[in-house]
């Protein structure tokens, strides 16, 4: 399994080159980045961090004493404004009542513990806490999703059924425990599943079309 991965990375590395992500100036971006993103595009994204930044309001400080509803109108490009706005809202009212506000206070402590806890934080499911490990706090923690699934269900790397914390294992298991290489792998099987690996398969060019695969997947 590891020379599969490996594998892989390679080809995609080679065919795509570095992806340079996750996008941000801060660590606080990035995380702000990862709770919007959920169920929209990154331009849409990158539209709200923009009205934050011109409102002078990107820290967890100034966000904090902002009100929920003048929140979802300046993060209204992200959509699904007035969610995304109580989520974020979340994170930070628990990163004020556990930590101080800082999230320099988080660095101590170690991933299984960092990722409990924002996993009890409404509104951050498994991959946005994965992503705020591994792109915020360069966690070796490798980031599922559709995506990743999709290529890797395709390429007999695992069951169709396999749940979240199984091909997380798959990637973490079989790969250097190295945060820059799951950052990169990540961002390089996104790029694979938006250009190639879709729900209805583009096989030829792909960087992998001469690995064993299948594209008779009806559960993607």
């Amino acid at each position: 399994m590891t020379e599969q991965l490996t594998e892989i990375y390679q080809l995609l590395l080679d065919r795509f080159g570095p992806q340079h992500w996750w996008p941000g100036e801060t660590q606080f971006e990035i995380i702000t980045g990862a709770i919007l993103t959920q169920n929209t595009n990154w331009t849409n994204v990158e539209k709200a961090i923009d009205n934050l930044k011109s409102a002078d309001l990107l820290t967890p400080e100034k966000l904090y004493n902002l009100d929920v509803s003048n929140l979802a109108k300046i993060i209204k490009p992200a959509g699904y404004y007035n969610i995304k706005a109580k989520r974020l809202k979340n994170f930070i009212n628990w990163l004020f009542q556990n930590y101080d506000g800082g999230l320099a206070n988080l660095e101590n402590l170690d991933t299984d513990r960092l990722r409990a806890e924002l996993l009890t934080v409404t509104g951050i499911g498994r991959e946005t806490a994965d992503s705020i490990l591994l792109y915020a706090f360069n966690r070796e923690i490798f980031v599922i999703d559709a995506y990743t699934a999709r290529v890797a269900v395709r390429h007999g790397l695992i069951e169709p059924q396999a749940e979240y914390e199984q091909l997380r294992d798959l990637f973490q298991s079989n790969l250097p425990q190295d945060s820059q290489l799951f950052n990169e792998y990540h961002a390089l099987l996104v790029k694979l599943g938006k250009e190639f690996c879709k729900p209805k398969a583009k096989c030829p060019g792909c960087p992998l079309e001469n690995l064993p695969h299948t594209t008779d997947i009806s559960s993607f």
